[in-house]
């Protein structure tokens, strides 16, 4: 269906979860995202993230006959240079299959594939072993990232409240960071001085792969073959697997550009590349149309724990099952569709349009919870501070000092942020019934139109008269009082 890490557009690629890149001189082609096999055991819980749960390892040449470099190529070095090991962020697709050999042919070096298990799904899983060692990878390590992805760079975007450009949920964004990080990991596992992804030079990808690989192993040599190579697009790609003997992967051929993970999945290219067109419903594949989803609507209770989502309707889950079953409720009723025009980083315009329905319904949970729990001042410094926030994931400085440090007063004003809110969903619209929390500084005693002990309304006359008196000293001066 796809191959993930052509990054050339909005959202970029380069990671896992990429369904189809075709613009932006990024090539679809095979299987894309990323994963093992389907026999392969995958860790569970939180316990295990970031554990490899695959490594299939090989010979030096992976064991196969392919004629991607000599022998003499990697002692020697390639037509580029020479570089011993190199970890490449892989998919499947046709654009990373051919920068194996691309790899070993310029550099004269190991290629070893990594994928990263973002919650893209089984179908783009399969078959990448296989796939890596034929196109002269020496080994292929498969890591399961959902739960750390979820807890660890979702849910602090999510309780931060960061939109970006007042719409984008920051899907790929946030995704980009992990896996890079998994990426360095691995680098220090196998010995590799240098990593290598298949971002263009025209998206955000690049630059968020590669902050993270300057904040986490300064000394690791990045490549970036987009940036370097002669292959212009799908069919110099093609000629080149075969006049290296690399299988070309062979899908249908998508007409759009997608970035799927256990957040979203975006859809960008084709028609999409004009603003004016409306988006074909065909093209939907998280949820149905908002006309099209059941005419009764449905309540939710969302559990809440210092700001992030704990349970639905008293059902404590694990925070990727938690999305994960959102993102089933809420694709049944319409939710989460988002259509904009966005800045991308590198300063040109781009249209996309997003699935993001679990997320979605966070959103609006925690939001609407933050409504009982925070005070007025508090509240307005949280959603400024969140406007830079989400500048700074978007922009790929997710281990910046400052991103750290905004997260560190989030987290601190959040704290009181647990209770409960209960959703009705209703043909793509999400709408609050009802929210309570032991933290609430509502007090019904207060806020009703009876007088009491702690307001009197007789108060508010001398309130008024001196919040007014800027206003009411301009005005005497205007007309010469």
């Amino acid at each position: 269906m796809a191959h993930a890490f052509g990054c050339g557009a909005a959202t970029g690629p380069a990671g896992v979860g990429l369904l189809h890149r075709e613009k932006a001189g990024a090539l679809s082609g095979g299987l894309p995202a990323a994963g093992a096999a389907g026999r392969v055991q995958r860790p569970g819980g939180k316990g295990s993230k970031g554990k490899a749960i695959r490594c299939a390892s090989g010979s030096e040449h992976g064991g196969i006959s392919t004629a991607t470099a000599t022998s003499s190529d990697q002692k020697n070095g390639g037509l580029r240079g020479k570089l011993n090991k190199v970890v490449l962020a892989y998919s499947g697709g046709l654009d990373t299959s051919v920068i194996v050999p691309w790899l070993r042919e310029n550099y004269g070096c190991e290629v070893v594939c990594f994928t990263a298990d973002v919650g893209q799904g089984d179908i783009e899983m399969e078959g990448l072993e296989k796939k890596a060692k034929a196109s002269g990878a020496s080994q292929l390590v498969v890591k399961d990232l959902k739960e750390e992805f979820v807890s660890e760079y979702i849910y602090p975007c999510l309780r931060a409240g960061a939109v970006y450009e007042r719409k984008y949920l920051l899907g790929t964004s946030m995704a980009r960071p992990v896996i890079a990080k998994a990426m360095v990991d691995v680098a220090k596992e196998v010995g590799a001085d240098a990593v290598a992804h298949g971002c263009t030079g025209k998206g955000n990808d690049q630059v968020r792969f590669e902050l993270t690989f300057y904040a986490l192993n300064p000394e690791l040599k990045v490549v970036a073959p987009w940036r370097e190579w002669d292959i212009t697009g799908r069919e110099d790609a093609i000629e080149y697997a075969k006049k290296h003997n690399v299988p070309v992967p062979v899908s249908k051929k998508s007409i759009y550009s997608r970035d799927r993970n256990l957040w979203h999945l975006s859809h960008e290219g084709d028609i999409l590349e004009d603003p004016s067109n409306e988006p074909k419903e065909d093209m939907y594949m998280m949820s149905v149309a908002p006309e099209n989803a059941p005419s009764k609507p449905e309540y939710l209770e969302i559990g809440i724990i210092a700001g992030v989502p704990v349970s639905i309707n008293g059902r404590d889950l694990s925070p990727a099952s938690l999305l994960a079953k959102l993102n089933e409720i809420g694709g049944k009723h319409g939710i989460g569709r988002i259509d904009m025009v966005e800045n991308r980083l590198v300063g040109m315009k781009s249209r996309g349009v997003y699935e993001t329905p679990g997320g979605t319904i966070m959103a609006a949970a925690v939001r609407e919870l933050e409504a009982l729990t925070l005070d007025r001042e508090t509240m307005q410094w949280k959603d400024m501070l969140a406007l830079k926030y989400a500048e700074l994931v978007y922009a790929g400085r997710w281990f910046d000092p400052l991103r750290q440090s905004i997260d560190a007063f989030m987290e601190n004003i959040t704290a009181t942020t647990t209770g409960s809110v209960t959703l009705k969903l209703y043909k793509g619209s999400v709408n609050v019934a009802s929210r309570k929390s032991p933290n609430s500084l509502y007090r019904e005693d207060i806020s009703s139109f009876e007088n009491g002990e702690i307001y009197n309304q007789a108060d508010a006359e001398g309130f008024i008269r001196l919040y007014g008196l800027p206003t009411r000293v301009r005005a005497m001066l205007e007309k010469g009082i």
